[in-house]
C-alpha cells in the first residue's frame, strides 16, 4: 500500500491582488489606519475585555453561591444522591452545564461584537 500525502490546493497570488480576501485585508488595514478606525478598533477591545470580565465574573459567583450552598446548609454535605455524595452531584450535574452555558454565551456575544465592528468599518 502506497502513502498518499494530501495537501490543500495552492492559491496562485496575481499581480492586482488574490482577489476578496486581500481586498479585505487591505480594507481593514486601512480603516485602522485612520482615526475612527482606531477607535473602532479601541472600542471592540473595550468590549471584548468587558465580555470577559462579565462573564468570568458571573462563573465565579455562581461557584461562590455552590460553595456557600455546601457550607451554611446543614447536613448538604451528608446528603446522598443514588449513591453518590451530593457535592458531586452538584459539580456533575451543576457546574459542567454552567461552564458550557458560559463559555456559549461568550462566543456568541464575542462574534456579535466583531460583526457589529465590521459594519461600523465598513467590511462588508
Amino acid at each position: 500500500m502506497t502513502r498518499v500525502r494530501v495537501t490543500a490546493p495552492r492559491r496562485v497570488a496575481t499581480g492586482a491582488g488574490s482577489g476578496r480576501g486581500r481586498a479585505a485585508a487591505e480594507a481593514r488595514k486601512a480603516a485602522e489606519e485612520t482615526d475612527a478606525g482606531q477607535v473602532f478598533v479601541r472600542a471592540l477591545i473595550r468590549s471584548q475585555l468587558r465580555l470577559g470580565i462579565v462573564v468570568a465574573a458571573g462563573f465565579l459567583l455562581i461557584m461562590l453561591g455552590f460553595a456557600l450552598l455546601l457550607g451554611l446548609v446543614p447536613g448538604l454535605a451528608e446528603l446522598r444522591i443514588a449513591g453518590l455524595p451530593f457535592d458531586w452531584v452538584l459539580l456533575g450535574a451543576g457546574i459542567y452545564p454552567v461552564i458550557g452555558l458560559s463559555a456559549w454565551l461568550y462566543v456568541r456575544t464575542a462574534a456579535r461584537n466583531e460583526a457589529r465592528y465590521r459594519d461600523l468599518a465598513g467590511e462588508r
